[in-house]
C-alpha cells in the first residue's frame, strides 16, 4: 500500500494564507495536520488586518484572555453580516428609550463599542440633552435610564469627554455643565453669558479642552473638567459661531457661521460656508462647501492646513488641492460627511450623494421620501436619518471602476406618523445605532436598534 507523505507544516500554511475564510475552515476538517495547520494563528490575524486595517487590531488580546484571532474574525463577521442583512428581529433588537418631557436637542455615545476588542463585551451608554432640563444617561442594550440630572433651564446642546468620562451640557441662559459620566453627579458649572452656545470636546496631550462658540461670535476655551477659562478670542463679531469642528492631529480648530452670514474667516478665501469638516484620514485636510454667487451652485473646496514659523511670528497657510461645483437645491440642509480620503458625502433633501476627492459623483441614493436630517459614517456603513421616520442603512464596497461607493441595504423604522414627525439625528457605534424621534406631544424618544453577535 502506497504511503502519502503530508506537506510539512510551514509549506502548508504558506498554502493556506492564499486561502479565504470559508475555504481556510473546510480545509481544517480534512485531518488532524491541516486543522493544526489552519488553527495557526498568524493566519487568522493576516486576515483580520487585510479586511479591518483600519482598526488597532494589535489591542484585539490585551483585555480578551483566552480569546484567539480565529474566534474574533469569526465573531466580527457575524456581526458585520447581520448588520448588513438587518432582518427584524433575527439581526437587531429595538428599544425606545423614553423619559424626557421635551425635545431632544442632541445625544452623544460616552461608551461604545469600537470594533476591536469591544467587540467581546460591551455596553454602550448614551447620554441625551432636552429641553425639559435634564440629561440623561441611558444603557441602550436593556433600554433603561441610568440617571437623569436635576432639572434647569431648557437645554441647548451636548458633548462628552469619554477619555474624562465627564458629560458636558449647555442650557438657553449660558450656563454650562460638567457631570460624572457614572453617576451624573454635577462637577462644575460656567456662565458664559451667552445664550446660545455651540460645544466641542477637545483632547490634546492628555489634557482635555471644552471649545465654546457663542452667539456674539467668541470662541471661549475652557478646561476640563473643571470649566476655568482659558482664553476668549473674537472671531466673527455680532454673528453666532455655530460651527465648530476639530482636526484629527488635534493642532486646529475651525470656526465659522452657517446659515446667519456670508462670511468666513479671512484665513480662507472662501465666503458662504454652509458645511465642513476635517477628513479623518488626514492630520488637518478641511473640506468646506461653500457659495460661488450661482443659483442652485456650490463649490466643494479641499485645503491642507500648515503653520509657517519664522523667529518672530507664526503665520497660518491654506493651500487648496482641490475643488469642484456640486449642485445643491437644499443649501441650508446640507451635510458633509467623509469616509477616509477618498470619499465625500454630501447630503441634498433627501438626496445622499457620494464624491471621490477630485470631485467625480460615484453614487447616488433617492431612499428617502423626505430631507435627510442627520448622516453617520463609519468604516463599515453609513446610516441616514429623515422626517419620513426613517433610517437607511448603506455600506461600502469597493468598485473596480470608480473605487469606494455604497450599496443601499435596508430600512429601519421608527414608528408611526400618528405619534411622531420624524427622526431629528442619528449616531451610532459599531455594533448598534441610536436615533431621536420628534414626537407630536412634544415628548422626544431615543430608537435604540442592537445588532446581537
Amino acid at each position: 500500500m502506497e504511503m502519502r507523505q503530508s506537506l510539512p507544516l510551514d509549506c502548508l500554511i504558506s498554502v493556506f494564507s492564499l486561502l479565504h475564510d470559508e475555504d481556510l475552515i473546510r480545509a481544517s476538517t480534512v485531518c488532524k495536520e491541516w486543522c493544526h495547520a489552519a488553527e495557526t494563528p498568524w493566519l487568522w490575524r493576516r486576515m483580520c488586518l487585510q479586511k479591518w486595517s483600519f482598526c488597532n487590531v494589535s489591542q484585539l488580546l490585551s483585555d480578551t484572555g483566552t480569546h484567539s484571532w480565529k474566534a474574533y474574525y469569526l465573531r466580527r463577521s457575524h456581526l458585520e453580516m447581520k448588520m448588513k442583512t438587518g432582518r427584524s428581529c433575527a439581526d437587531y433588537t429595538c428599544k425606545s428609550l423614553r423619559g424626557h418631557k421635551g425635545r431632544v436637542v442632541g445625544f452623544e455615545y460616552l461608551v461604545g463599542n469600537d470594533g476591536c476588542s469591544d467587540v467581546w463585551k460591551q455596553t454602550p451608554v448614551v447620554c441625551s440633552a432636552s429641553t425639559d432640563g435634564t440629561v440623561k444617561a441611558w444603557d441602550i442594550h436593556k433600554g433603561v435610564n441610568l440617571w437623569s440630572s436635576p432639572a434647569q433651564s431648557p437645554m441647548q446642546d451636548i458633548t462628552v469627554d469619554p477619555v474624562q468620562s465627564v458629560v458636558i451640557s449647555s442650557d438657553n441662559t449660558g450656563t454650562i455643565k460638567t457631570w460624572k459620566a457614572a453617576t451624573g453627579e454635577e462637577m462644575a458649572c460656567f456662565q458664559s453669558g451667552s445664550s446660545k452656545t455651540t460645544l466641542l470636546s477637545f483632547v490634546n496631550k492628555d489634557s482635555s479642552f471644552l471649545m465654546v462658540g457663542t452667539v456674539l461670535g467668541s470662541l471661549v476655551v475652557l478646561t476640563c473638567p473643571a470649566l476655568s477659562e482659558v482664553s476668549r478670542h473674537v472671531v466673527c463679531d455680532s454673528f453666532s459661531l455655530n460651527l465648530l469642528r476639530s482636526s484629527p492631529d488635534k493642532k486646529w480648530i475651525f470656526t465659522s457661521i452657517v446659515g446667519t452670514d456670508d462670511r468666513l474667516c479671512h484665513s480662507l478665501p472662501v465666503t458662504g460656508c454652509c458645511a465642513a469638516l476635517f477628513l479623518p484620514s488626514q492630520p488637518a485636510r478641511l473640506a468646506v462647501i461653500h457659495s460661488d454667487g450661482r443659483f442652485n451652485y456650490n463649490t466643494l473646496s479641499v485645503f491642507d492646513l500648515t503653520m509657517k514659523e519664522s523667529k518672530y511670528k507664526k503665520e497660518t497657510q491654506a493651500q487648496q488641492v482641490a475643488s469642484f461645483q456640486v449642485a445643491l437645491s437644499h443649501r441650508s440642509d446640507v451635510i458633509l460627511e467623509a469616509r477616509g480620503s477618498s470619499a465625500l458625502l454630501v447630503t441634498d433633501g433627501n438626496h445622499l450623494k457620494v464624491y471621490t476627492f477630485k470631485g467625480e459623483l460615484v453614487a447616488s441614493f433617492e431612499d428617502h421620501l423626505q430631507p435627510i436630517t442627520a448622516l453617520c459614517v463609519d468604516s463599515f456603513r453609513v446610516v441616514t436619518a429623515s422626517r419620513d421616520l426613517s433610517l437607511r442603512i448603506l455600506t461600502w464596497r469597493n468598485d473596480p471602476e470608480h473605487g469606494l461607493t455604497l450599496e443601499s441595504q435596508y430600512h429601519l423604522l421608527g414608528g408611526s406618523f400618528t405619534r411622531s414627525r420624524g427622526f431629528t439625528n442619528v449616531a451610532c457605534d459599531y455594533s448598534s445605532i441610536v436615533g431621536s424621534v420628534e414626537s407630536v406631544d412634544g415628548n422626544d424618544v431615543l430608537k435604540a436598534y442592537t445588532f446581537d453577535f
